[in-house]
């Protein structure tokens, strides 16, 4: 447990002082982030049927020739070509409904991979009754149990709602 005092000496001899440095606090707000990190406090662009119409466009870094299109943009649409308005659509979005809506191939791949681990399963049960697992003992032949059970049943084993139950001793045949 920290006490006040052990803490004012702690920060007096800043040993707790990278912890609250300014370049560590510029990272957090963005100033000496790496590109390769995404802002989370930012709207990202995502290509869902649920919510059609992202906040943030598809194409955020403008080259000359998109630019140009943007400003043609507020014209009046009737002057674009068709190629004009299809790029300004993806300018803003990536798919259409029917591309979104397009089945994938990920099903051969999980349905391979299912058949790889049924395969392999297979071959490890296969191998283990081969050369793991020794001959069947001499107690499952049928001639083992018919004996164990003729033994049970001269035991009168649990006579009242059991095994000898089901043996008739007079009669000596199962009821």
């Amino acid at each position: 447990m920290l006490t006040s005092r052990a803490l004012v000496r702690g920060l007096k001899s800043g040993f707790w002082r990278p912890l609250s440095s300014t370049s560590s606090v510029q990272a957090a707000h963005g100033k000496d982030m790496s590109p390769d990190v995404l802002d989370p406090s930012v709207p990202q662009y995502n290509n869902r049927l649920d919510t059609p119409l992202s906040d943030v466009p598809f194409v955020r870094n403008l080259n000359s020739e998109q630019r140009q299109l943007k400003e043609k943009e507020k014209e009046p649409w009737t002057k674009l070509t068709k190629e004009e308005k299809i790029a300004l659509y993806r300018l803003a979005h990536e798919l259409t409904y029917p591309e979104m809506r397009r089945g994938s191939s990920e099903w051969k791949t999980v349905l391979g991979g299912v058949f790889i681990f049924l395969g392999f399963s297979g071959m490890l049960v296969w191998w283990q009754r081969i050369f793991v697992f020794g001959e069947v003992p001499h107690t499952l032949s049928d001639e083992w149990v018919e004996k164990q059970t003729q033994r049970m049943i001269d035991m009168r084993i649990n006579p009242v709602g059991g095994f000898a139950y089901h043996w008739d001793y007079v009669k000596k045949q199962w009821k």
